[in-house]
């Protein structure tokens, strides 16, 4: 059974047409370098509004059956960035050490990140992560987090993700 992962830009001009979202594909082209095992992307592209990030989530994780689900932007200090709001309103648990790991590998490259304010939850059955905006900090962040996201996809019971490990490492204790 392929996997269901929702990615979700949040971003007004991104939504506006404005620009074209390189983030959420980004993320996109990642994760199929990543991961061996079959998946599909459930993608969308909203702009910076707190109840229509809420409602993405919900219906990613509660309707679409998505058992990772990738944010990227609205991370910031900006009045506008709501997304980690949005996110720990849908959340049953909370998962700080994904936010403070993506922190600490990003102040490798700029001291801005600790502007950052990204984070992770868990809503049923779906893993939530926040990433930034930029692409480059996506590789960086998920570079960095990843290997921990098919195990706890195994403790929620969430869908069972298989990597390529040449490229991607997944931690999984010995049985």
């Amino acid at each position: 059974m392929k996997a269901k992962i929702g990615i979700l830009t949040v971003s007004d001009r991104a939504s506006a047409g404005v620009y074209e979202d390189l983030s959420g594909k980004a993320i996109i082209e990642t994760l199929s370098v990543y991961l061996s095992s079959e998946w599909e992307s459930v993608y969308e592209v909203i702009p910076d509004e707190q109840t229509l990030i809420e409602e993405a989530l919900k219906d990613m994780s509660d309707v679409q059956g998505c058992s990772l689900i990738v944010t990227t932007g609205g991370t910031g200090p900006a009045l506008r960035d709501v997304t980690p709001e949005a996110t720990e309103a849908v959340c049953e648990k909370m998962m700080p050490g994904f936010g403070e790991l993506m922190r600490q590998v990003s102040l490798k490259y700029v001291p801005t990140a600790i502007l950052s304010r990204q984070t992770a939850g868990i809503r049923g059955k779906s893993l939530i992560i926040n990433l930034p905006g930029k692409p480059k900090s996506i590789r960086e962040c998920l570079d960095a987090v990843f290997p921990a996201v098919p195990y706890c996809l195994d403790l929620i019971g969430g869908a069972y993700l298989t990597c390529n490990e040449e490229v991607m490492k997944p931690f999984r204790p010995k049985a």
